[in-house]
């Protein structure tokens, strides 16, 4: 998992028959201290997240179980909203 920031969505009408009724979402990868890392990627939102929110995504095999759809093309899934980050000086 990493965090991520919201950039963008993305509006595909022709895609995977796995990824219908999927809200894909433009993510910023953040370090650990919020600072953007440079790489981007699209991540299905599981959790209603908002252009400009800090997200946690999951990546691989993990984010096709949240959909529930094991045997499907997702890659990354956003499972959480941050409200918070804190690290050690």
């Amino acid at each position: 998992m990493y965090l991520g920031k919201v950039i963008g969505t993305v509006v595909s009408t022709s895609k995977d028959e796995s990824l219908a009724g999927t809200k894909l979402l433009i993510v910023a990868r953040m370090t650990e201290r919020v600072v953007p890392e440079g790489t981007t990627e699209i991540a299905v939102d599981t959790v209603g997240a908002g252009n400009g929110e800090i997200v946690i995504v999951s990546q691989g095999s993990g984010s096709r179980h949240t959909m529930g759809k094991e045997h499907s093309v997702i890659d990354a899934s956003i499972v959480g909203i941050v409200d918070t980050v804190e690290t050690a000086s």
